[in-house]
């Protein structure tokens, strides 16, 4: 039996998505905090549970010929799960993870090589940074450790684009300056709760501030003080956001001053970009995702295309001269008004949006068939739902009802892509090939698309 706070010696056999390595003693599995597949080291154990244990690395003997410098020193976040190691080892990971989900699912998948952009730093257009406060109660920024609700100051993020950091140390030097104070989780007390920012392909930025109040202090000072310092900062919103949760923002937005939206090209379409919108945070990545859904959507140009969680439009739009006609359905309606403009600046006629919930299938449909008819019957319908995946109930309403021919399904968490892909399967549909494709380079997470087509 493992005794906390005992060291032993072991080499590394494994390395998980959440960056921890797994060693084995006495038959038990280990998770060591640091260690890298390959690694031989002394460990302390700090947890002992009845299946598993967790450990930290005490001292490294001989490493792993994966291993690297990590470029980021703070080890306090956590966000950077593959940062100790090569990116081509990471790479081979990320395929190895996509092809054990489909493996626990009990499907049969080939998986295809991972896809990159091969940039592994300031490749992320959206950060929302939290605020807390130090120990003199001043702000300060950065992300929550992993499964807690202490904060790891990283204004500094290597994975952030280079424009955040800078804003974000403005915002707080102002913050302090003027008395702002940070948002305290426990009590539901003070002022500035996140610093959120989103950046264009061509450098610009939309920044929201998520406040606890009605007014931001002294706001008129701090527009004039972003036009002088940052005017890359396009537009600026405050989010009214009192609620004790830890929900990021709230559904009520205030215009500070400048664009309203965000304006950006993906894959071709040009797009405008409210806050509250969803958008795929790696632009590089992301437009080799959509290339390799066209792919296999493998369009004539006489399809009806279903785009569901349809976000501002981008994937279907991307398709939209392949298509007779295109119908996107988004739960969030400020995203559904986003892509009926997406649509009319592209002159794209033949896309209609409509703001419903996806993965209701009773009540999506009733909206569809209000607007297209009973008769409606889409020929391609692409997927391309949050973490949880879509729900059994929508799966199974496109397979027996609609009987969709072709389903292309982009997911963001391999586990309920297979999932998914198995209820498919036993309803009649057979899976191409999987292709991982990382839009999330150091982090454990890796986007995967394929195709299902009606047998």
């Amino acid at each position: 039996m493992l005794k906390k706070n005992e060291i032993y010696r072991v080499r590394v056999e494994d390395l998980n998505n959440l960056g921890f390595g797994v060693a084995r003693i006495d038959g038990q599995t280990v998770f060591v905090s640091s260690a890298v597949d390959g690694d031989e080291a002394d460990i302390r154990i700090i947890l002992v549970n009845k299946t598993y244990a967790v450990a930290r690395l005490e001292k490294l003997h001989i490493p792993s010929p994966h291993r690297i410098a990590p470029a980021c020193a703070n080890r306090a976040c956590g966000g950077c799960a593959y940062q100790n190691i090569s990116y081509e080892h990471e790479k081979a990971l990320k395929e190895n993870y996509v092809r054990f989900a489909f493996r626990k699912a009990g499907v049969e998948a080939e998986v295809l090589p991972l896809v990159s952009a091969d940039v592994t730093s300031h490749y992320r257009n959206k950060a929302q940074y939290a605020v807390g406060a130090d120990k003199e109660g001043k702000c300060i920024a950065g992300f929550f450790a992993p499964k807690s609700h202490r904060l790891a100051e990283a204004v500094d993020c290597p994975l952030q684009d280079k424009a955040f950091a800078p804003i974000v140390k403005t915002v707080l030097a102002f913050a302090n300056e003027n008395g702002v104070t940070p948002y305290e989780e426990e009590t539901g007390k003070g002022v500035l709760r996140h610093i959120y920012l989103r950046a264009s392909s061509d450098g610009k930025v939309l920044l929201t501030l998520v406040i606890n109040a009605q007014a931001f202090p002294e706001e008129k000072r701090l527009v004039a003080l972003l036009k002088q310092k940052h005017p890359e900062v396009v537009g600026a919103y405050l989010n009214i956001h009192t609620a004790k949760t830890n929900v990021i923002c709230s559904d009520t937005y205030r215009h500070l001053y400048g664009a309203t939206a965000l304006e950006d090209t993906l894959a071709g379409v040009p797009l405008s970009l409210s806050p509250a919108a969803f958008y795929q945070v790696n632009h590089a990545a992301t437009e080799l995702l959509y290339a390799r859904a066209a792919a296999l959507a493998s369009l004539s140009g006489d399809e009806s295309l279903l785009d569901l969680y349809s976000g501002v439009g981008s994937i279907g739009l991307s398709m939209a001269r392949r298509v007779r006609e295109l119908v996107g359905v988004e739960i969030v309606p400020e995203a559904v008004e986003c892509a009926k403009k997406n649509a009319a600046r592209m002159g794209i006629k033949n896309a209609r949006f409509f703001a419903a919930d996806a993965g209701d299938a009773e009540t999506l449909f009733e909206s569809v068939y209000a607007a297209l008819g009973e008769d409606y019957r889409p020929d391609v319908i692409v997927l391309d739902p949050p973490r949880k995946g879509s729900t059994p109930e929508l799966l199974t309403y496109i397979a027996n009802t609609l009987q969709t021919p072709k389903i292309v399904y982009i997911s963001c968490n391999p586990d309920t892509l297979a999932r998914d892909a198995r209820l498919l399967i036993d309803r009649g549909y057979s899976m191409s090939a999987v292709t991982p494709v990382d839009l999330f380079p150091r982090t454990g997470h890796v986007e995967s698309i394929a195709c299902l087509t009606r047998k």
